[in-house]
């Protein structure tokens, strides 16, 4: 099983390449070849930073689009997008401006609005994740979220709460996006990271 791990300049790549080391991945590659991607086994994207600017690093790989859509959406490979990563599975993100996103799963990456509770942006530290709908890579648990802004839209599949509910975890078909670091949040991560690597969608 070869798992590419996608590199375009916006991912926290080495602490990713670790936890899915330790999580049992023996054959991965860190790369920013779109050729790699599309003989790839399973597709991890992370993300770290603005929704634009990793919107436009991402398409700034020539061929990397490309190879994501047929080899995600067109071959049905497992793939597991992590904070920023997940966001790009939506239609738009609104950090500083608008900003296209993949369009894999419908929705917007909005701020988060903690306005009258107290609660602080960015959305920082250890917080639960609480399933709202049945899958398997996503059980309840404590995961390590740090971010200013948030998915809505559809295929939630499991929530946190920061002045409301937030979404920690998206899902369709071959496809999941997390918005908290599993290589930052220890058992939890590595357990959800190992079932990612045995995952048969």
């Amino acid at each position: 099983m070869t798992l590419a791990l996608i590199d375009y300049g916006a991912g926290n790549l080495h602490s990713v390449e670790n936890a899915l080391r330790v999580a049992g991945c023996t054959d991965l590659a860190v790369t920013a070849d779109p050729d790699a991607v599309a003989r790839a086994d399973r597709i991890v994207l992370p993300g770290v930073g603005a929704f634009g600017a990793c919107a436009s690093a991402l398409r700034g790989v020539p061929g990397m689009v490309d190879a994501l859509e047929r080899r995600v959406r067109h071959d049905g490979t497992p793939f597991l997008g992590i904070c920023v990563g997940m966001q790009l599975m939506a239609d738009v993100g609104e950090e500083l401006g608008a900003h296209a996103g993949l369009g894999w799963i419908a929705g917007r990456v909005r701020r988060i609005d903690p306005a009258g509770t107290g609660a602080k942006v960015p959305h920082m530290g250890w917080n639960d994740v609480t399933p709202v709908a049945d899958h398997p890579l996503i059980v309840a648990g404590e995961a390590y979220f740090l971010h200013s802004f948030a998915f809505e839209g559809d295929d939630v599949i499991a929530a946190t709460d920061h002045a409301g509910p937030v979404t920690a975890a998206i899902a369709r078909d071959n496809m999941v996006g997390v918005q908290f670091h599993p290589e930052k949040s220890q058992r939890y991560g590595l357990a959800l990271l190992e079932r990612f690597l045995t995952w048969r969608p």
